[in-house]
């Protein structure tokens, strides 16, 4: 890879690191388990909707849709609000070069320049192509717009994190110093869940498999709160928990942990206020940890949790 994709990367590092959570372990906040989930958008503006995950600041919803109006395929989206209690505004495609005629999906803004996602696109401009559905970054610039995707390399040949299977949801988190990649891949059949830290040049290393939280089912979409200390994902295990069943043909679960270099907690099913027989997909954190946002069935839902006092 080239040094300006280094340079590229280290620049979002900063990013990430200047607004991003402190590297000092705190005590947990406690808070409230998630309520009833509601739908976000309505049906018009949601139609074929997925993958949704909210800006930093909760005014943008990116999302990822194959509704009329796109480059082909699953497009990324974006929606707007005034204020987070405020309804989104109708959704606008990011246009080229973010999508194509191939697949673009798993959106996943960082700071207010920089996003991750998802492509099956042939080879991106910088020529790298690893398999089924790789992870890009691109930099929207005021003056022209998005500049061309990067692909963050092959983890064959060593250069990256993207396999010859299919990677899904980058969930970028800075914690106890470092800088860390949660996604998911099928290159060894089902899905399951990685995590690559960032090198101090930029690159990210190879994905290793966050055991605790896999299974011999279908564990994809993780999202990782800005402490890195909670995840939520989705999950098609028939049970959990020692027996309890599960919903549907997905569900989101969620587990915690005390500090980032624990394990994290044995997972929980979020419960029937959340999951359905239609199966629920890409969760993702608000960036305050307030809500989380999910599709399912082509619609985009939130749940929300309030913030209670003293440490968990």
């Amino acid at each position: 890879m080239n040094r300006n994709f280094f340079k590229f990367l280290m620049c979002c590092a900063v990013c990430i690191a200047t607004l991003g959570a402190s590297s000092t372990v705190l005590a947990k906040p406690r808070w409230s388990d998630f309520g009833p989930a509601t739908a976000v958008l309505d049906t018009a503006n949601s139609v074929a909707g997925g993958c949704p995950i909210e800006s930093r600041d909760g005014l943008s919803l990116y999302m990822a849709s194959s509704r009329d109006g796109g480059e082909g395929g699953l497009d990324v989206w974006v929606a707007h609000r005034p204020t987070k209690d405020s309804a989104f505004g109708m959704a606008e495609n990011l246009g080229k070069p973010v999508n194509s005629p191939d697949n673009d999906y798993c959106p996943t803004p960082v700071g207010g320049k920089y996003l991750f996602f998802v492509s099956t696109r042939p080879a991106g401009p910088d020529g790298v192509a690893c398999g089924g559905g790789d992870i890009y970054l691109t930099r929207n610039n005021p003056a022209h717009g998005w500049d061309s995707p990067i692909n963050l390399g092959c983890a064959e040949t060593g250069d990256g994190v993207n396999t010859q299977g299919g990677e899904f949801s980058p969930s970028l988190v800075e914690a106890g110093g470092n800088v860390y990649l949660y996604f998911s891949s099928d290159h060894t059949g089902n899905h399951d869940l990685y995590v690559s830290m960032m090198q101090p040049d930029g690159s990210f290393s190879s994905g290793v498999a966050v055991d605790e939280l896999n299974t011999e089912f279908d564990d994809r979409m993780p999202s990782v709160s800005k402490d890195g200390l909670e995840i939520v994902y989705s999950s098609s295990r028939p049970t959990w928990g020692g027996g309890q069943t599960s919903f549907g043909s997905f569900d989101v679960y969620y587990a915690w942990r005390n500090t980032v270099d624990e394990p994290f907690s044995e997972p929980i099913n979020l419960g029937g206020d959340i999951n359905t027989a239609d199966g629920e997909t890409r969760s993702s954190f608000s960036w305050d940890g307030e809500r989380i946002n999910f599709g399912r069935a082509g619609e985009i839902y939130v749940t929300e949790r309030e913030k209670l006092r003293g440490p968990k």
